[in-house]
């Protein structure tokens, strides 16, 4: 990845937040709850999962950073959603950790060095794990929510 392709990426994921946000102006407290789309999450659980998403990748940034050839555990977002019981929280709080997670981490992006950039380590499942793997994946991953939640809003609008 060139560094040109880098920092568009990191002014991707810069804007992760404000683009959530925005897709959930409006939404009232029972509309947040809402299933508009069946065997879709509810807005209110896409606010849950970015907070726990996010805490958890900005870990993951921090091991490989700070580890040699760190192990990076997946889990089952299916399974956090039910048994942490995304639906039936308040999901202000979720969207402060959320915004939290990210601004300390677009800190780290911000100063990283080529040899930071060049670090890996191993996904439990996906394998071979590196920085700029990171950065790809979660550059675009609040924007694929907040499309989601626009989604849920159209539905919502519709019927």
């Amino acid at each position: 990845m060139t560094n040109e392709e880098r920092q568009e990426l990191i002014a991707l994921y810069g804007e992760g937040f404000d683009e959530v946000s925005r897709s959930l102006e409006g939404f009232s407290a029972g509309d947040l709850r809402a299933h508009p789309l069946p065997g879709k999450w509810s807005a209110c659980e896409i606010v849950q999962h970015l907070a726990d998403s996010e805490m958890t990748s900005a870990i993951r940034l921090r091991k490989l950073l700070t580890e040699d050839g760190p192990q990076i555990q997946g889990y089952d977002q299916e399974a956090f959603a039910a048994r942490l019981r995304y639906n039936e929280r308040d999901p202000a709080p979720a969207l402060e950790a959320f915004r939290a997670a990210r601004a300390t981490t677009a800190q780290l992006l911000a100063v990283m060095t080529e040899e930071d950039w060049a670090r890996e380590g191993t996904h439990s499942e996906s394998g071979r794990y590196t920085t700029e793997d990171w950065l790809k994946i979660y550059a675009a991953h609040a924007h694929n929510h907040a499309a989601q939640i626009s989604r849920l809003r159209e539905e919502m609008e519709r019927t």
